[in-house]
């Protein structure tokens, strides 16, 4: 455990880096999805088919492909970015099909009924999804969402195949230099578990919050 003591801080860095990294690519995610997923119930068939096709592709993707696309390929194609920035459009890119197929199913939770009756009473689109579909289907989204959350948290070890001295990557390297992969990986254990946890709790209290008591 002296290596861990040693490189505490390096450690709690990393771990800074991947707290970071999970939340702007979940918020970017959320704002991505929140578009596909608009785009999917859309009344124009080409927007549903776009959105269709992209999540369909993007969620038969390995994760790590679609980060190396962003980290090597994107440059290549003249759209250079940081590395942090390349792996968190990677990781939003990819947890955003799954946020897509979240609100999807949600709104379809909503009666049509209820969709029919905003409707005739001459709300817009726009108004009916905003004040009434929407509110009712995020109580049943909160769950999915944590739990997309925790993917994220999850997913940011691939940046360390990056290069992104999150916290496995600072892990990996530091095991390279002193051989103590058990001391080692148990830290980084605790740490994303204590994430993790952290996301979850927070998922549901607000769950809680939103439940409709009958």
């Amino acid at each position: 455990m002296n290596v861990v003591a040693d490189h505490f801080g390096e450690i709690l860095t990393g771990f800074g880096r991947t707290v970071l990294l999970t939340l702007v690519s979940f918020a970017a995610a959320l704002v991505l999805g929140g578009l596909l997923g608009l785009c999917r119930v859309a009344p124009l068939g080409v927007l549903r088919s776009l959105a269709a096709c992209y999540v369909h592709t993007v969620r038969n993707l390995p994760l790590l492909l679609v980060v190396v696309v962003t980290v090597f390929v994107l440059p290549q194609l003249g759209l250079t970015l940081s590395l942090n920035t390349s792996v968190t459009v990677g990781l939003a890119a990819y947890i955003a099909s799954y946020v897509c197929e979240i609100l999807r199913s949600g709104m379809e939770t909503v009666p049509a009924g209820q969709v029919e009756a905003a409707r005739a009473v001459g709300l817009t689109t726009f108004q009916c999804l905003r004040l009434v579909v929407l509110p009712q289907a995020l109580r049943s989204m909160v769950q999915p969402l944590g739990n997309m959350f925790i993917a994220t948290a999850l997913g940011t070890a691939v940046g360390s195949v990056a290069g992104v001295n999150e916290l496995s990557g600072v892990i990996r390297q530091l095991n390279v230099q002193y051989v103590e992969p058990l001391a080692l990986f148990a830290s980084a254990t605790v740490l994303y578990v204590a994430l993790t946890l952290a996301g979850g709790l927070i998922t549901g209290r607000l769950e809680r919050r939103l439940r409709i008591h009958r």
